[in-house]
């Protein structure tokens, strides 16, 4: 059980070497105190705010340590597709059946053969359901999840249909690991995580020991923000494009509606022109690029959209 401390302060700032530089705590006065009286309530870990590549505000109420991101690590796995592509590894308009040949099931449908490695990053592949979601991974019979994910019903048009779904997302990251032929760990140290000074994380793996791009990535809230940070930089960290500009700036644009403020390469586009990479219970790498800043919370919200929009109302208009 999380013990809340709503009077105690966090410690500012984070080790390692990074682009942002941060302030000491109280440079950048902030008013949070609607969200500090509700923070039981909304069941917040932990809150940190960059603006202008500097740490403005920090607030922990249990302590800062490495936790599941959940379905933020989608964001990643988007990441490592755009960083294949400059290398040539794949192309975004290859089709699914080229390159799972081997698991395609016999006779794929019409919308099966249609589909390609874009719609693995939109939620709109088409299938009839979600897939290989948290609650279902733990039960299932089948150890071939990639055999198991071209097996299920393709009954939408790809591309025309927003349903939210594990298969695009694990399907991306494998193709990045068959052509890289490393986990996405291994594949994403040298290109994206040491350059930004996180040391090696774990990520949940499938049967066959692939990690599952759709979750399961564990970090904490201040690399969850230097994450964020990078994003805003268009995919550039101290000098250096870690991903390219052009495919970051497609994937966190709306590419697809999706019923609220629309969908990107696995980001969520948001309130205040926002995106964000976005994970189960309310963990949240959000880039808000009118304002220059970047908000990152870890949670273990039951409301975890309220408890964002919260954060977001109270401290946005302080920017």
């Amino acid at each position: 059980m999380i013990i809340y401390n709503l009077i105690k302060r966090a410690k500012a700032g984070s080790g390692g070497k990074t682009k942002f530089c941060p302030k000491k705590q109280g440079d950048m006065k902030m008013d949070i105190r609607e969200i500090e009286y509700k923070a039981e309530e909304m069941r917040i870990v932990n809150l940190a705010v960059m603006k202008d590549g500097q740490v403005i505000l920090k607030r922990d109420w249990d302590v800062e340590m490495r936790r599941n991101q959940y379905s933020a690590s989608k964001s990643f796995t988007s990441a490592a597709v755009g960083i294949a592509e400059r290398e040539g590894l794949l192309g975004l308009e290859e089709k699914l059946c080229d390159v799972f040949r081997e698991e395609v099931p016999e006779n794929p449908s019409e919308n099966l053969q249609k589909a390609t490695v874009r719609d693995l990053l939109t939620m709109c592949l088409g299938q009839d359901g979600a897939y290989l979601m948290g609650e279902q991974r733990p039960f299932m019979e089948e150890k071939d999840w990639v055999r198991y994910s071209l097996s299920r019903p393709f009954t939408q048009e790809p591309g025309t249909c927003f349903l939210y779904n594990n298969v695009g997302p694990y399907l991306a990251g494998i193709l990045v690991q068959r052509r890289a032929g490393c986990d996405l760990i291994n594949y994403l140290m040298p290109r994206l995580f040491e350059p930004m000074g996180i040391r090696r994380p774990t990520w949940e793996t499938d049967p066959f020991g692939y990690s599952f791009g759709a979750g399961g990535l564990f970090l904490c809230v201040t690399e969850l923000m230097k994450f964020g940070q990078l994003c805003l930089q268009e995919g550039e960290w101290d000098g250096k494009q870690l991903i390219p500009r052009a495919y970051m700036k497609e994937a966190v644009r709306k590419q697809v509606e999706n019923g609220e403020d629309g969908y990107g390469y696995l980001f969520w586009r948001g309130p205040y022109d926002s995106y964000r990479a976005d994970g189960k219970y309310g963990q949240f790498a959000i880039e808000l690029p009118e304002k220059n800043a970047v908000i990152a919370i870890n949670a273990e919200a039951r409301d975890a959209i309220s408890m964002m929009n919260c954060c977001m109302d109270v401290i946005v208009p302080q920017l």
